[in-house]
């Protein structure tokens, strides 16, 4: 009788608020946080913190109110985010096997479904993993092949600059060089920097990276089943991603149709032999799809935050010319000018070496890195970490860290020089992160950024263009990248 005088004393007024009702509850019960979980602001019912901004500035604003581990609910998912030395090491390195797997971020999972080399988890990415890291080092050849691509492409790179008659922004130009070193591994030739249809796909491919870091792209994790039919950068991602997808999937039909599997030419060769191999164990999920993500995974890893670098390492190079005078004072007594640069020449050279590393963290190309998942309930610091939980380490915060550097917001090559004045590694130094999974090419970047670097400074001065001002004041995108500058060059 109760039941029924209340059915018939609401109205649909009154069922829609018992309703909403109804749903806040069990939201709230089902996203209350468990006992020591790690504090951060107040989220909204449903949407959770959709309105804060997760970029790394604004992390560190964050963790100045919350304390180096905090937390943020994105939509249904909870993310954790770690800052500081000695916090993101124990992330990191002490806990290396706690923090190993990937969450999926709908922004990102549509296009590379859990698979390749980066986003993918368990079997499936340890035998990515080992295959990719076998490829570079089979056609590396103990780095003397690999070596070899690197310089020849900087003679490109210098004819390139010096072809320039005026300012000129390097960015298209950097990337078309970086890109052309994966191309040699991956499809076994380099392409011109003139070739529109290879430009295109760069092109696009940068274009996924700068609208990534939006919050409006962003805004697709917390309901991606909304957004999937609404118009936004989203929608350019997955557009831009179909097109450079298309062009993999034509060059892998290429390799098909004259492979020879006792004849590996390149990356993509030495999949498809690997295909054959794995036919008996589909959970190792070599295929072509597999394929095609792998191949987009290292052109994106191989390419963006190297080029970055370089961006910012040019424009430090104007910002501080006294620092360039001494590294091309360096350059000049060990190289000279009859031969190019080569990497038995980075332990002679403590100071370049010391600008280089300087320009990637002070640069800070990825600041919050990608983020990982806990494998299983654990305790990071204070605080209790369950399965499942997604963990973002702010890789800025340990590059600034004040407790790690002398000078942490000053450009100073001297952090990573010892009283004598020879090259001194640093623990905090953790562009590439650290553990199972960092960088895939950190060797290689290594060796491009070493290569590249000393070929510009010794063939050319760079110098800011007359009336023109350099901020140091970057775009937040996927990556940190500096804001479009241009630059002028002279023959040394």
């Amino acid at each position: 009788m109760i039941l029924q005088f209340i059915y018939d004393s609401f109205d649909l007024k009154s069922w829609i608020i018992l309703g909403f009702v109804l749903l806040l509850l069990v939201d709230i019960i089902k996203y209350r946080n468990p006992s020591s979980f790690p504090p951060g602001p107040w989220s909204l019912p449903f949407l959770g913190n959709v309105f804060t901004e997760i970029d790394f500035k604004n992390m560190n604003k964050l963790a100045k109110v919350y304390g180096n581990i905090f937390s943020l609910r994105v939509g249904r998912e909870k993310i954790i985010f770690v800052s500081g030395y000695k916090l993101v090491k124990e992330a990191l390195i002490t806990q290396i096997d706690c923090f190993v797997d990937r969450p999926i971020v709908p922004l990102f999972h549509k296009v590379f479904k859990g698979i390749g080399t980066i986003l993918s988890n368990g079997y499936l990415w340890r035998m990515h993993r080992k295959f990719a890291v076998s490829h570079l080092r089979t056609f590396g050849e103990g780095k003397k092949n690999l070596e070899l691509k690197i310089q020849q492409e900087c003679v490109h790179l210098c004819n390139a600059f010096r072809a320039e008659k005026g300012p000129f922004n390097p960015m298209v130009t950097l990337n078309s060089a970086v890109s052309n070193i994966m191309a040699c591994l991956i499809f076994g030739q380099r392409f011109e920097y003139h070739d529109e249809d290879y430009q295109r796909i760069l092109r696009l491919d940068n274009e996924c990276v700068q609208l990534a870091g939006s919050s409006r792209a962003q805004l697709y994790n917390v309901c991606p089943w909304l957004l999937e039919y609404l118009p936004g950068p989203h929608q350019t991602m997955f557009s831009n991603y179909k097109q450079i997808t298309d062009f993999l999937r034509r060059e892998i039909s290429k390799h098909r149709e004259d492979w020879d599997p006792t004849n590996p030419r390149d990356l993509i060769d030495n999949y498809l032999t690997e295909m054959e191999k794995k036919k008996s164990d589909p959970g190792a999920g070599f295929n072509i799809e597999s394929l095609v993500v792998t191949c987009l995974d290292l052109i994106e890893a191989g390419t963006e935050s190297a080029t970055t670098t370089l961006r910012w390492g040019l424009l430090f190079m104007m910002k501080f010319p006294e620092v360039q005078e001494k590294v091309q004072e360096e350059i000049d007594r060990v190289i000279g000018q009859s031969r190019q640069p080569c990497l038995a020449d980075k332990p002679n050279m403590p100071y370049t070496e010391a600008v280089i590393h300087e320009i990637q963290r002070f640069g800070d190309v990825v600041p919050l890195g990608f983020p990982k998942k806990a494998v299983k309930d654990t305790t990071l610091g204070e605080y209790f970490i369950p399965k499942g939980t997604s963990i973002t380490v702010h890789l800025s915060s340990v590059l600034h860290d004040p407790n790690e550097w002398e000078t942490p917001d000053t450009f100073n090559p001297g952090h990573f020089l010892n009283e004598n004045g020879q090259f001194r590694k640093r623990d905090a130094f953790m562009p590439f992160s650290a553990g199972k999974r960092a960088c895939l090419g950190e060797q290689l970047a290594r060796q491009e950024l070493f290569l590249y670097f000393t070929s510009l400074l010794q063939q050319f001065t760079i110098s800011k263009c007359p009336g023109e001002e350099l901020s140091l004041e970057g775009e937040i995108w996927f990556t940190y990248a500096p804001s479009p500058y241009r630059m002028c060059v002279s023959s040394r």
